[in-house]
């Protein structure tokens, strides 16, 4: 259900409030920094070299500057009191199940505990650890995975490409958000390597299909929305929108010669099996409220279920670097914004409850590729490259169309306020050749 009272916050006000807040950790306070006290994003950690139990453990973390706070710890020791011991499963989807005021009780104590002048200073220095003694780990269990098509500028590139621009947009594409059921076991945490997938391919070259690695092995930046809430049946675009805990980095490898074969007339199948990589950290939505923006102007008007009380979008810079295994340094491939979308997660939670479907605890909804309108804003090397008809020329003097065994991949996305950055991390994954 929405919380209680709500009220949609106006852009002047949200304006007002997009200050640094000042910390006792003085890494956070820095400019540049992707974790300021205005953020608190949430992961999950282990000590890197660790001996004991204790340490080798995962346990819920929150990043703070340079360090991550151990708040699992606080918890165990009182420190953090929530009425309930909700942090100690190795992830978050405990504190997610408990709603909206236990989040906003744990931002609020955080905020306490690491604010300028907090007389609870030694606790919390007991329980850090420097982010480079850190291992990161999925941070919160999926529990099922859907993804959408709602950047129009990449429906646009695609459309074109294989249909013409005269038809480059389904009739329906407007009117809702168009989406699939994808696997929820193949969601890996940044890091994990992406080994090439098999598949059946079908080209003009041979008369019939064979199996083999894909040839044509793709990116998709994308933001993920986390459902926290649970529902079982409709909810409005305003409930949904409270549902949401918090947003990752999203990048749904897809196998485009695979696709073609197969998604006739069902859809993404094997093509988009192999793996979804996310960011290690939840970005939650009051460090993003500062940044919301509105969706663009409609084209068709959209019907009851679908329309925006207030803005629902982010203003989230975003980019895509490509690093060859013989390469010293990526290249940055693109460059966009997450307010490119047409369609938000809110809108895309909304139409996925209102068949009845029950959304869950730890649902992840990827936004669709999110692409601009510029050549350097496309969100895929599928547009990059134009179908593999134009190459990409990289730093290190190499060519690219679809990625190749050994190339790494890294998304980062952060959101700019006066003074100070909402950062993601990143999101990586290199390309590792396919096991036979």
């Amino acid at each position: 259900m929405p919380i209680a009272g709500r009220v949609w916050i106006n852009n002047s006000t949200r304006q007002a409030n997009n200050m640094l807040e000042k910390s006792w950790v003085e890494s956070a306070n820095n400019p540049d920094s992707e974790f300021p006290l205005n953020n608190l994003p949430y992961g999950v950690f282990s000590e890197a070299g660790g001996t004991s139990g204790a340490e080798k453990k995962r346990r819920c973390c929150v990043a703070i500057g340079k360090h991550v706070l151990d708040v699992a710890t606080l918890e165990r020791n009182g420190t953090i009191n929530l009425g309930d011991p909700l942090l100690q499963a190795g992830n978050w989807n405990p504190l997610m199940a408990a709603g909206p005021e236990r989040w906003q009780a744990l931002r609020d104590r955080l905020k306490q505990l690491l604010g300028a002048g907090s007389s609870e200073r030694n606790v919390c220095e007991a329980a850090m650890v420097d982010t480079s003694n850190a291992n990161l780990y999925m941070p919160f269990e999926v529990c099922e995975f859907t993804d959408f098509y709602s950047g129009k500028h990449h429906a646009t590139n695609v459309g074109t490409m294989f249909r013409g621009p005269e038809n480059a947009l389904p009739p329906n594409w407007l009117h809702m958000p168009i989406g699939y059921n994808g696997r929820a076991s193949s969601v890996v945490v940044s890091g994990t390597d992406i080994i090439r997938p098999q598949g059946q391919l079908k080209s003009p070259q041979y008369e019939n299909p064979i199996f083999a690695p894909s040839r044509r092995f793709d990116i998709e930046l994308e933001m993920g929305a986390i459902v926290g809430t649970a529902s079982s049946g409709p909810v409005s675009v305003a409930e949904a929108d409270d549902n949401i805990f918090g947003y990752v980095l999203l990048n749904d490898w897809s196998a485009r010669d695979i696709q073609a074969w197969e998604y006739q007339p069902l859809g993404p199948f094997q093509a988009k099996a192999t793996a979804t990589s996310i960011s290690p950290w939840i970005v939650t939505k009051p460090a993003l409220e500062p940044f919301r923006v509105s969706t663009p102007p409609r084209e068709v008007p959209l019907l009851k279920h679908l329309q925006e009380p207030g803005p629902l979008l982010y203003d989230i810079d975003l980019s895509v670097s490509l690093q060859p295994a013989s390469a010293n340094q990526p290249t940055t491939l693109c460059r966009t914004n997450f307010s490119e979308m047409y369609f938000s997660p809110a809108q895309q939670l909304a139409h996925h409850s209102s068949s009845g479907c029950p959304m869950r605890c730890g649902d992840l909804l990827g936004s669709g590729t999110i692409s601009g309108a510029e050549k350097h804003q496309r969100g895929s090397l599928l547009e990059l490259s134009w179908g593999g008809k134009e190459p990409l020329t990289l730093d290190s003097g190499e060519t690219r169309t679809f990625l190749e065994d050994g190339d790494t991949v890294v998304l980062k996305g952060k959101s700019r306020g006066k003074g100070y950055n909402i950062g993601f991390g990143s999101c990586s994954g290199r390309i590792m050749a396919t096991k036979v």
